[in-house]
């Protein structure tokens, strides 16, 4: 079994930036979503075995950047210029599958979140 868990949450300000971190042992390829109240889990990125990073959304490119440091066994989710619309939950998730997945069902070993409140 896996452990996952996510950390670095909190409450900012519009314009701030927070840097969310999530610890896996084993190098996995690895999953950040987010999910807002009353809403559906929204793919924000992956970062495969190898290193390479794919962001699945216009949104959030140029301002999210997930990067791996593996003599922590930690991935982190480095947030910029944070806007109230990205107000949500955000979860790590892992799969054992060499290729990204978009869809949170597809991760095997979830962590149960890190909560994200930006504020106007």
């Amino acid at each position: 079994q896996v452990q996952v868990a996510e950390s670095g949450g909190g409450s900012v300000q519009a314009g701030d930036s927070l840097r969310l971190s999530c610890t896996a042992s084993g190098g996995y390829t690895m999953g950040w979503f987010r999910r807002a109240p009353g809403k559906e889990y929204e793919e924000v990125g992956c970062i495969r075995q190898n290193d390479v990073v794919y962001y699945y959304k216009d949104s959030m490119k140029g301002r999210f950047t997930i990067s791996r440091d593996r003599t922590k066994n930690t991935i982190y989710l480095q947030m910029n210029n944070l806007k109230p619309e990205d107000t949500a939950m955000y979860y790590c998730a892992a799969r054992s599958a060499e290729f990204c997945a978009d869809r949170w069902h597809l991760y095997q070993y979830k962590g149960h979140g890190t909560q994200v409140t930006v504020s106007s």
